[in-house]
């Protein structure tokens, strides 16, 4: 499952994590990749200790709190800290799939990858080239967003990202783990808890399928998550 999620970072929010992150000292964006991936990856990145990694990630980090539509579709456990690469003329991210376990360095926090966000930090109209690209059962899926903006998607999908034709991709990237193990338990959770959504909307809180329908969820939930 693919969700979009419009305007997680605001504006004023895109210029203040830009502000922190394009002040600060860039590395070859090889210093978290896996075997596989490092054939395939030019870019640069943040490192992952940095100050200024981890001040803008918190930033990101509040702003996914602060979005229904995220943990509906995530239902997260765990979310690895937010990671920051840019992409110049020239540069790629071939065919890959993502490590299944994620570690932190130098610490003893793990999580399994089920999930992988894309937070796009800058205009569209700015680069060329510089698209996610997302295969999975339905197709192949492009992706370029505009700036705070976040995509969200199977880890275990095959996907890269197109050589920058001209000017700069700027993104925040990074993984969770769901409480829900598998992708087609979590789409039926999200598609109810959508309907429900809007059911309330409509019929309001108190009306009586809306709350047998909200224990369907919750039953469903109760069944499947780990938490």
């Amino acid at each position: 499952m693919m969700i979009a999620i419009p305007e997680l970072l605001d504006a004023e929010t895109v210029v203040r994590v830009r502000a922190i992150i394009d002040a600060a000292e860039w590395v070859d964006g090889n210093v978290t990749s896996g075997h596989q991936s490092a054939l395939a990856k030019k870019n640069e990145q943040l490192p992952e200790s940095s100050a200024a990694a981890k001040e803008a990630g918190a930033i990101v980090l509040a702003a996914l709190g602060q979005s229904p539509l995220f943990f509906a579709a995530a239902l997260p456990l765990k979310v690895f800290p937010p990671l920051f690469n840019r992409y110049g003329e020239g540069q790629t991210f071939g065919t890959h799939v993502d490590n299944a376990i994620r570690i932190q360095r130098g610490t003893d926090f793990r999580i399994r990858s089920d999930l992988s966000i894309t937070v796009f930090l800058e205009d569209p109209a700015a680069y060329d080239g510089g698209e996610l690209v997302v295969e999975d059962h339905y197709g192949v899926q492009r992706v370029k967003l505009p700036a705070g903006h976040a995509v969200l998607y199977p880890s275990s999908s095959l996907h890269h990202v197109t050589p920058i034709t001209r000017g700069q991709r700027v993104a925040s990237f990074f993984w969770l783990q769901s409480m829900i193990r598998d992708d087609s338990a979590r789409r039926i959770l999200f598609d109810l808890d959508q309907s429900v959504q809007r059911l309330t909307g409509e019929l309001g809180g108190t009306d009586r399928s809306v709350i047998e329908l909200t224990g369907v969820y919750h039953n469903l939930l109760r069944r499947w998550a780990d938490a």
